[in-house]
């Protein structure tokens, strides 16, 4: 178990709700935010912790409880709904389960306003905008400590639910501090509109924020690796490329972080990875202090079956049978048997077929084995919930957007964009490569072979104008076993009904009337 985590504290400030009801909920305590901060400025790190902890569990009550009402508290954390959105619906990764909604991700097919899954998402993000809206009110009367830092870290988590909305479903409404406690609904705001939002919001923390922090909490590289983000994909929210700016972020990122690659990548992704260099940003997991479903639970647990595996070898007490790969993604590393790249030895293929012909049988498809809940440098005991952390932000995915800005034109040193590339590929021993191999191409499949599993693909996809359409097809595709096209609104999610009926002002997503 880990000794350091932010939120193992039985802090409870917040109100249980339904987000697509009501953005500004008040605070269900004894005394007012205020109040308790005015009596105990301390009381500070737990309320902060509480917010950190809206993007890694379920709710304050173990696994079982939930902070929204109405949605699964197994089914609806954040990270849970990332996986099945971001890598589900993309190439590399299938489910099997056959739920009424997770179907329809892992297939790409009839996706409608009316799926549970996109609702989790949406909700989850618009729980967290107005509690960090409502903290920021109050701090504004209150006396802390570090009340800058502090204010900072609170936008930062904020920024980051907008991103994801601006990702997912490219518009919403912009709930501020400004704006809370307002009686009558929220206007719509386009992706647009968004974007700058949150363009602003990070540029006007990155100086507040420490250069190092507590682990698992932010500072300056988390800031500047989601602006980063936010510009690498300027070209698909906004219409305009903004490379250049994506590369002196990232850049910020690589030479002044502090950072360096873990030597031993499957270290990475186990159960002690909180001592990893390489991990700019973790949602941290334990447990027995931040038990949930929908952590790295849902990735280790998820991705074992006792059927074809011995699932104790991965720190596991349980296995639930549901997430495998497919060669879209095993195929990159060619021959699995013969291939020296350790990323490819990370699919456990004994009992399993190398084709999926029916992506709910079990064995047709590799699982991948990168999560673990197991120790890389320490013995561990087994489980039934992960203690391994999840890298939402990691140096090598900082390497290889450097690379691609420097690939589309954002500018860079090619001796640079190389080098990252290839400290990549050397540490799991796969073959480097020359200046002539580096192409978008390329980058694209490394992101595959590197990144897989950690919540990218389909935004990757999108960005590289291969997700809709026909010109790159994956197994299940538009719900086919060798797939089809499918349509280009399907580059959004659409806005949940629920989301709907509860603002006029909100309008669907094209294609989705």
């Amino acid at each position: 178990m880990k000794k350091i985590k932010l939120f193992g504290l039985c802090v409870l400030f917040f109100t249980n709700f339904s987000c697509t009801d009501d953005l500004n909920t008040a605070p269900i305590t004894d005394l007012t935010l205020e109040q308790l901060l005015q009596q105990d400025p301390n009381a500070v790190s737990g309320i902060l912790s509480k917010l950190y902890g809206s993007y890694a569990l379920s709710g304050p009550d173990g696994p079982g409880s939930s902070d929204i009402s109405g949605d699964d508290a197994g089914e609806s954390p954040f990270l849970r709904g990332i996986i099945n959105l971001q890598d589900f619906t993309a190439d590399g990764m299938k489910n099997r389960w056959g739920d009424d909604g997770l179907d329809q991700l892992t297939t790409t097919s009839l996706w409608d306003e009316n799926n549970k899954f996109f609702r989790y998402l949406y909700n989850r993000i618009y729980y967290t905008i107005p509690q960090c809206n409502n903290l920021l009110l109050v701090l504004e009367n209150v006396n802390v400590n570090n009340k800058e830092q502090v204010v900072a870290e609170v936008r930062f988590l904020r920024a980051l639910a907008y991103y994801y909305l601006i990702d997912c479903f490219g518009k919403g409404v912009l709930a501020t501090e400004v704006n809370y406690g307002q009686s009558n609904p929220l206007p719509e705001k386009n992706r647009q509109e968004l974007f700058g939002y949150v363009e602003a919001e990070l540029l006007a923390i990155e100086n507040a924020l420490p250069n190092t922090n507590s682990y698992g909490r932010a500072n300056k590289s988390a800031a500047r690796m989601l602006l980063a983000k936010l510009y690498l994909n300027a070209q698909v929210y906004t219409g305009s490329a903004r490379y250049n700016d994506a590369l002196t972020y990232i850049s910020k990122v690589i030479n002044e972080g502090g950072y360096s690659l873990d030597p031993n990548f499957v270290h990475v992704f186990s159960g002690d990875n909180n001592n990893s260099p390489e991990i700019i940003y973790p949602l941290i997991a334990d447990p027995l202090a931040s038990q949930s479903f929908g952590n790295t639970t849902y990735l280790v647990n998820g991705s074992l079956s006792s059927d074809t595996m011995t699932i104790a070898d991965f720190g596991a007490k349980q296995g639930w049978g549901g997430h495998r790969a497919t060669k879209a993604w095993y195929s990159l590393f060619g021959n699995l048997s013969s291939s020296t790249d350790i990323r490819a030895s990370l699919f456990w293929t004994t009992g399993h077929n190398y084709e999926m012909n029916d992506y709910k049988k079990w064995i047709d498809g590799y699982p991948c084995v990168k999560f673990r809940n197991k120790n890389f440098s320490s013995s561990s005991i087994l489980t039934d919930f992960s203690n391994t952390d999840f890298p939402l932000f990691r140096l090598a995915d900082a390497y290889l957007m450097y690379a691609e800005c420097f690939v589309r034109g954002g500018g860079g040193s090619q001796n640079d964009a190389l080098l990252y590339v290839n400290n990549i590929r050397n540490r799991s021993n796969a073959t480097p490569i020359n200046i002539s191999q580096l192409t978008l191409d390329f980058i694209l499949d490394e992101r595959a072979r590197e990144l897989n599993f950690e919540g990218h693909r389909r935004t990757d996809l999108i960005r590289f104008g291969k997700f809709t359409g026909g010109t790159y097809l994956w197994p299940w595709k538009g719900n086919v076993k060798d797939g089809v096209s499918i349509p280009t609104h399907y580059n959004l999610f659409p806005i949940p009904l629920r989301a709907l009926q509860a603002n006029p002002n909100l309008t669907q997503n094209p294609g989705y009337n």
